[in-house]
């Protein structure tokens, strides 16, 4: 079933130990985006600037990404970061950030939009992401992800979000900091006691954890050798698990487990190049050979 996405495109530029890209394709609504095509029909809200590549768009037109909600802002510059990963790929450092046009963004849906039953809040601020809320027609499922900087700088409005959603995604620090707890075990708990009705920490290369009313599990991370950028691999992540959910056009336990493996399939493929250059490589097919080791993996 289709499946809305609203959130930031960006331009990157990343720093590893050993290679630097300038400008390449980013943004959580991207990364999002590209990892749930291989499952469902996605729709893409953002918002972009003049300096916009045409090539961008048409790598989403490819993988059949509706980019129609895709606005290009006259004489203004694209959603901007830059940053460094340090030796160990798993700590990095920002080194610039520029909001540019998504700092001012208001996205207005379309009627097509709005109808979607399926809705990702890809990472921006709590007032969008309400704004977005108030749009769209009673959808299915309506998931959202957060960061420390609204976590920190507009909590009041996070509370509220969290109180109209179905299910949030964040990581680990993310988790720690919202509920001011350590323990990541009382802390998924502490969240799904603020509304939502199912939580996943993300653990980067320790996998996620899942939380609801019935049941607490964690999947481990896929063993990866070839970590080349970890850039977008949580929005991968979010972008495989919601779009199986949409697949399956259900959540039911069994489909959320599965949805969680599929992410994190997806994000280990998403690690292994710069920006989306791996995932643009891959087939649905070779998903499915992954998968297959990872439940392999898991199984004894």
């Amino acid at each position: 079933m289709p499946l809305l996405v609203v959130g930031s495109v960006a331009l990157d530029t990343v720093h590893t130990p050993t290679e630097e890209r300038e400008r390449v394709l980013g943004g959580s609504a991207i990364y999002f985006s590209y990892a749930a095509s291989y499952f469902s029909a996605v729709r893409l809200v953002g918002v972009v600037g003049e300096d916009w590549p045409d090539q961008h768009t048409r790598t989403l037109r490819q993988r059949g990404i509706d980019t129609s909600g895709l606005q290009v802002v006259p004489g203004g510059k694209t959603f901007f970061w830059k940053g460094r990963y340090l030796p160990n790929m798993n700590d990095r450092e920002t080194l610039e950030v520029h909001l540019n046009v998504f700092g001012d963004f208001q996205p207005q849906l379309s009627a097509e939009h709005r109808q979607c039953p399926f809705l990702f809040l890809a990472n921006g601020s709590p007032r969008l992401q309400l704004s977005v809320l108030e749009q769209v027609n009673g959808p299915r499922l309506a998931v959202a992800d957060t960061m420390d900087l609204w976590i920190t700088e507009q909590r009041d409005d996070l509370l509220e979000l969290l109180r109209r959603i179905d299910g949030l995604v964040l990581n680990d620090s993310e988790a720690r900091l919202l509920t001011e707890d350590e323990n990541l075990v009382r802390a998924g708990q502490q969240v799904l006691e603020l509304g939502p009705k199912f939580v996943v920490i993300k653990k980067g290369e320790h996998g996620a954890m899942f939380f609801s009313q019935h049941e607490t599990y964690v999947l481990p991370a896929f063993p990866t050798e070839r970590v080349i950028d970890p850039t977008g691999a949580g929005d991968c992540f979010a972008g495989g698990m919601m779009g199986y959910l949409a697949e399956q056009s259900d959540f039911e336990p069994r489909t959320l487990k599965k949805a969680l493996a599929y992410g994190i399939v997806v994000a280990s493929y998403a690690v292994e190049d710069f920006s989306l250059d791996r995932l643009t490589q891959i087939a649905r097919d070779d998903l499915e050979l992954r998968m297959e080791r990872y439940q392999r993996m898991l199984s004894f």
